[in-house]
Formats: C-alpha cells, structure tokens, sequence
C-alpha cells in the first residue's frame, strides 16, 4: 500500500515524539475558540503517560463491559458516557438494559481510573499543542473498541475505512487513542496508519501507548483490518466548543 514508514514501533519505548504538519483548511470553516482551536497542527505518540499496569486496569474494565455484549462482526464498542455497547448487529443502552445490575460490573474505583487516565492524556495534549487545558472539553464519542478477525456483519463493522475525525463527527479538534494490548503479541494486524500523500505513517500499539492528534484533514487516517487475536484500545476526544462538551462517566 504504497511507502510506509514506522512512526512508532511497538518495542519502541517513547517519552514523547511529536511531528508537526501544516493545519489543513477545516478548523476555517468552524468557529475559532481562542486558546484551543488548533493553530499547530500535528501527531504524537507517547508511552510516558500511562503505564502498562494502568492499560491492564483498564483494559479489565473494557473486557467485563463488552463481556455483557460485543458485536456479531469484527468490531465491539462500549461507551461508558452514552452507555452504547454493541450487542449482535445493534446497540443497546448498557445503564438501561442491564439496570442494578451495573453494580457488580463496575466499581467507583473503575471510573476514577478512567477519569483520572482522561485528565493526563488532555493535559499532554494540551502541553504539547501549547493550548489551555481548561479550554479543552471531553466530546462524543467516546468508547472503548475491542476489534477481531471475524468478518463484517453491518457497517459498523467496517473500521478499517480512511477517514476524517473532523468531517466524521464534527465536534473533535484533538483526538487520541490509547491502546490496551500489543501489536504482534496479542492481534496481528491492526495497526494504525496515517495517510499523508507521500507515504504512510504507522503506529504500532502497545497496551499504554496514546497516539493523538490534530482531528483535520491534516490526520487522514484509516485502521488495518485485524489478522488475528484481540485489539483494544480507548479512544477518547476533546473538541474547543464547550457546547459539546460531556461529562466524564460516573456510577
């Protein structure tokens, strides 16, 4: 598929690496919000945010929410904030479906994590954008994915698509993935690809790792389509709009 070059190996161990491009004309054609629309534009990786131990935490938490559900196809999400799990070819309301019963699925402790995980990959952000965290706001959608080998069944399957943050879901400016499981050891596959017009750049996945990014037409991006195993990841967005804004997820 053309020239790739490896932005991030998955035995790489990165404090942090960061390449800037030029800001594509999207954020033109938005409303500007000073000190966050981005002005610099770019995509970084990093391992010195969250540690491996922190990724297996919540890795365990994905696995015991998607465990109430998953998709008929390759690809499962689970949203703690809307309560969006994938279950056969749909999606119910995990809060609604499952009721009281969330209680045994879920701890305080489980969410605080979550929160707490949250904060340092927007404040790294934030950091390296050179932009105020406090004007950086959590934004929809944001889920967990677990992707396998097993073939399609609904469009929602189909992950591995090029795509635009930005024109995809309108209210991301900074989008970032944290991954939970490791290239070539747990999945095969699945790895991360920016589609610039020279060449590819690839991320491998690392449980810890956050790649995040400016969510323009600067970062076309696409997922390799899973070879085997499991991959999961978290991905979580920021938009400068507080009007779309959402709150972190609480039991």
């Amino acid at each position: 598929d053309g020239v790739t070059e490896v932005l991030a190996h998955h035995n790489d161990n990165l404090r942090d690496k960061f390449v800037e491009i030029p800001c594509s004309e999207d954020y033109d054609s938005h409303k500007r919000f000073a000190g966050c629309t981005p002005r610099k534009c770019g995509r970084g990786v990093t391992d010195a945010v969250i540690t491996r131990e922190e990724a297996e935490r919540i890795r365990r938490i994905a696995e015991r929410g998607l465990s109430l559900g998953g998709s008929d196809g390759g690809a499962s999400i689970l949203d703690l904030h809307s309560g969006a799990l994938s279950l056969g070819k749909h999606f119910v309301n995990l809060y609604r479906y499952f009721g009281d019963k969330i209680q045994d699925i879920f701890t305080e402790e489980d969410f605080a994590l979550y929160r707490d995980v949250r904060q340092r990959i927007q404040q790294r952000i934030a950091q390296v954008f050179g932009i105020s965290s406090s004007a950086m706001y959590l934004t929809k959608p944001t889920f967990f994915s677990r992707m396998n080998s097993t073939g399609a069944k609904t469009t929602h399957d189909e992950y591995w698509h090029p795509h635009v943050d930005k024109v995809t879901y309108g209210s991301f400016d900074y989008t970032s993935l944290l991954y939970l499981s490791d290239y070539s050891k747990d999945f095969g596959g699945g790895r991360f690809v920016f589609m610039d017009a020279d060449s590819n750049k690839t991320v491998e996945p690392r449980a810890g790792r956050v790649a995040f990014f400016t969510s323009g037409s600067e970062n076309l991006h696409r997922v390799e389509k899973v070879q085997w195993g499991t991959r999961f990841a978290v991905t979580i967005s920021f938009s400068c709009d507080p009007e779309h804004g959402i709150r972190d997820p609480f039991l």
